[in-house]
């Protein structure tokens, strides 16, 4: 029983809001650097726009339907009043206010750095006061996730955590450790040169700290996601969940080898030697595990469901599957755009293969095809699951909702393939503008087309699911059913200790983050001599 409904709907109403304005700049950035628009003759512009889309899209975005998510599974999986609601608004409130207060700067051309930060570049404390503000207000839900579960097992003990709350504060812990790195690198190097304390920044040490949250996140951003191939994807088309067993290892592994891989991403960086960056890259070889787990788990339980229904064969059950079911399109969908993505990440892990595509637009293409595609096409799935029981109102066109799905991800291809082409022809990231009369640039131009069109297919799909969304909401009310999720096709009575609590895969978490980034960040921490001037961005 969902309790609380206006706290979770408060929660995915900001996200999908910012949600929907993140996605406009992102299409303008994708519009104004093709040969379709003119230059735009001023990059602040596109600068001030690509931080704001990447500042909602990495911090807000995501962490909002996470915490929504969360208090929906906390209530509807241990059956109990979410504890400490006063708590969750203000975790709430912080977001809301952090977001405002970080992207006013922002607007005004004075934190044009990235949601990377980009140091020795420094903008606004405004800008990073408000990124704390909203990790902050995160923080306090991944308190409550805590509290929730220790009081439902004082009451329950012995009995095995339900899966979907077990996988939820897995992932709540995952986020919790994960900031650790950005909110370092924020108060220890950034903040304090952004208030005029200091007027050096070591840009080495305070990349590292990022790269500690940058990779780590984004397992963050697909817990959610995961929490939905296992919960309610089985539930949705008739069958049961292939293995209880498989699904909470896979969220122990994310806990575990997602934290310390981050220096893949610094491979070009000098300050780190290579013995470290080789061990993350092995490291990072190592996390694609809970992802082939969880994909040969779906599959089977997606079998379970078809041969439920009558499929008979070795591929004749893949016949009767309900394909006209929305979530069984996202499911698909999303396993197809994960595959893409993740072969593309074993390039990105790769020190040698790296090299070739190293801040070029393949970089952009591979993590906009797991996040705006992997990810988000299920956030929408999650959305049209609970929306009838958040708002006692059914979905208003179940066709729509197809169509909806449809173009995310016809868009989303559309976008991410060409820039993997133009990535390996060179194209670098992050520039505001291209001049395709070069003949060195000019068979890169329909590619650039082709993308931006994308762009403006992925504007119609959000568009359409807002829409939806909204007029669900506007429906005549009607009674639903108790919200409830998969169950396994042996549901567990009693499992071990290991596979049922946190701590020692919470050991394991922070001491390989220790062994991984300890030396490196002490190494550059004693120095004296690599700090560099600010470069201040913005009037001052």
């Amino acid at each position: 029983m969902l309790h609380n409904r206006r706290l979770i709907l408060a929660h995915f109403w900001l996200a999908f809001a910012v949600f929907g304005v993140a996605l406009l700049l992102g299409a303008w950035q994708m519009y104004v650097r093709s040969p379709l628009s003119p230059w735009v003759n001023n990059p602040e512009w596109y600068y001030r726009s690509l931080t704001a889309h990447g500042t909602v899209m990495g911090y807000v975005f995501p962490t909002l339907v996470a915490m929504a998510f969360g208090y929906a599974i906390s209530e509807s999986s241990l059956k109990q009043h979410l504890i400490g609601v006063r708590w969750a608004w203000a975790g709430f409130w912080l977001i809301a206010v952090g977001s405002v207060i970080a992207m006013i700067p922002v607007a005004l051309g004075m934190a044009s750095v990235l949601y990377t930060f980009y140091p020795p570049l420094i903008g606004s404390p405004f800008y990073y006061i408000g990124v704390v503000m909203v990790v902050v207000g995160s923080w306090i839900w991944v308190a409550l996730m805590s509290v929730n579960l220790a009081a439902w097992k004082k009451v329950n003990p012995g009995v095995p955590v339900p899966l979907p709350m077990f996988a939820n504060v897995a992932g709540s812990y995952l986020w919790g450790w994960t900031a650790v790195g950005a909110a370092l690198e924020l108060l220890l190097q950034i903040i304090p040169v952004a208030l005029g304390f200091k007027s050096t920044i070591d840009a080495g040490l305070a990349r590292v700290f990022f790269s500690w949250t940058l990779h780590a996140i984004v397992y963050f951003w697909l817990m959610p996601t995961y929490i939905a191939y296992y919960t309610i994807v089985p539930r949705s088309i008739g069958g049961r969940i292939y293995s209880d067993t498989m699904a909470r290892i896979s969220f122990i592994l994310f806990l575990v080898v997602a934290m310390p891989i981050g220096i893949h991403h610094a491979f070009a960086d000098p300050q780190v030697g290579a013995g470290f960056k080789f061990i993350h890259s092995a490291f990072t070889a190592l996390v694609a595990l809970p992802t082939l787990l969880t994909v040969f788990t779906i599959c089977a339980s997606v079998e379970i469901a078809a041969r439920a229904r009558g499929g008979r064969g070795i591929f004749g059950w893949l016949k009767v599957l309900p394909w006209r079911n929305p979530i069984m399109l996202a499911v698909t969908f999303s396993f197809i755009m994960l595959g893409f993505g993740g072969a593309g990440g074993l390039i990105n892990m790769s020190y040698q293969l790296d090299a070739s595509i190293h801040n070029t637009q393949w970089i952009t293409g591979h993590f906009h095809l797991i996040f705006g595609g992997a990810i988000v096409i299920m956030y929408f799935a999650i959305a049209y699951d609970l929306w009838p029981h958040l708002t006692g109102r059914p979905i208003a066109s179940l066709r729509l909702v197809r169509l909806q799905l449809w173009l995310w991800f016809i868009g989303m291809i559309v976008t991410t393939f060409p820039w993997h082409y133009v990535g390996i022809l060179g194209m670098p990231r992050r520039m505001s503008f291209f001049d395709y009369t070069d003949p060195a640039l000019a068979n890169e131009a329909l590619s650039v087309v082709f993308s931006a069109f994308g762009g403006f297919i992925l504007v119609a799909a959000g568009i359409l699911f807002i829409a939806i969304l909204v007029r669900t909401q506007l429906a005549e009310p009607q009674q639903a059913e108790e919200y409830r999720f998969a169950v396994a096709v042996h549901p567990p009575t009693r499992v071990p200790a290991a596979l049922n609590s946190y701590g020692l895969w919470i050991a394991l978490m922070i001491g390989l983050t220790i062994t991984n980034y300890g030396y490196p960040i002490l190494q550059l921490a004693v120095r004296d001599d690599t700090s560099v001037p600010a470069v201040y961005v913005g009037e001052r």
